[in-house]
């Protein structure tokens, strides 16, 4: 039965964490605040109260401490899903991220497995300035060993984190705060899940592809709306998960539109696009039209002032203006 009822993508993340600690005694939940507090954005309301303070762990403001121990916990038959509260101090916890969490199972031969989540939220949103309002995915992309989990929507958020804590590998769940309070129907069954490596198509069109993930989603789709009034059909590719990538559904539109648009928050030079573009310059050749263009955030700190946000990542009439152009060749 699908429930009819909306939810935001923040209860979404709340129902699936616990779903699967109801599920499975081993999963626990491990960061600053989540406990009594219910986290510092209110994802882990009820869950201290549900499981206590044995499953639902509140610890210092120590990264290293909240990742490595996790790690520890992992190997140890547990599945822990950790809480950074920011994506940006993921890298305080950098060898427990990039040595231990990705590496270790690998390094171990197999004979051990890591199957722990990080739940990072990221993104601009409120003004918290240049050290907790970015979106490091392209750090960890660049980690082998690591699965990395970017959702749009509350169905996908759900499904998503469900996967992730069952999988027997590391996975960083990017969750961007932006996207909290937006609403979407949940199917309510506990074993509906939603596979890595399985992008989606988030709207048909035929003319230009934009490839986007997390917050960018809904701003192409509204861009998408604008521009279907100008008769210029957009196809939307939400790949959902970065690593697996799913270059197969992204192939799939290119051979439909002939023109590729990638777009993300995370800052242009070096980001992830990068990588989907010359993926794209190398297999798709002989089906574009016209080059590959990059969406993408600003090359700067982002500011406090937020009036000054939107300066810093790509804004609707941006994606809008993009795609006109792309249209045209």
């Amino acid at each position: 039965m699908t429930e009819t009822k909306p939810i935001t993508y923040a209860w979404a993340i709340n129902h699936a964490i616990d779903e699967e600690m109801q599920r499975d005694p081993t999963v626990f939940l491990i960061g600053q605040d989540v406990g009594r507090m219910g986290g510092v954005f209110g994802l882990t309301r009820g869950l201290f109260d549900k499981y206590g303070a044995e499953r639902v762990r509140d610890v210092s403001i120590v990264e290293h401490l909240v990742v490595g121990g996790a790690v520890g916990a992992a190997i140890g038959g547990m599945r822990p899903i950790a809480e950074v509260q920011f994506a940006d101090f993921l890298l305080l916890a950098g060898d427990e991220s990039f040595h231990k969490m990705a590496k270790w199972r690998y390094m171990h031969g197999g004979r051990l497995t890591v199957p722990m989540v990080v739940r990072a939220p990221c993104g601009i949103q409120g003004g918290v300035g240049a050290e907790h309002s970015q979106s490091p995915e392209a750090h960890y992309w660049h980690t082998p060993g690591v699965k990395i989990a970017v959702p749009s929507n509350p169905a996908d958020a759900k499904g998503l984190l469900k996967s992730a804590i069952r999988d027997d590998n590391p996975v960083i769940y990017f969750e961007n705060r932006r996207l909290y309070r937006n609403k979407g129907v949940v199917d309510p069954d506990p074993e509906l899940l939603v596979p890595f490596g399985q992008g989606t198509v988030a709207r048909e069109g035929t003319d230009v592809t934009i490839v986007a993930w997390s917050a960018m989603v809904p701003a192409a789709l509204e861009a998408a709306e604008i521009l279907e009034r100008e008769q210029v059909s957009v196809e939307v590719v939400d790949p959902r998960t970065l690593v697996p990538f799913d270059m197969e559904t992204v192939a799939a539109s290119v051979r439909k539109t002939s023109r590729l648009l990638v777009l993300h928050e995370a800052s242009l030079t070096a980001g992830p696009g990068a990588e989907i573009a010359a993926r794209a310059a190398d297999e798709l050749f002989e089906l574009l039209d016209a080059p590959v263009k990059r969406l993408a955030g600003t090359d700067n700190p982002i500011p406090q002032n937020m009036a000054l946000e939107p300066f810093c990542y790509p804004q609707t009439d941006e994606i809008v203006s993009t795609v006109r152009d792309l249209a045209k060749w």
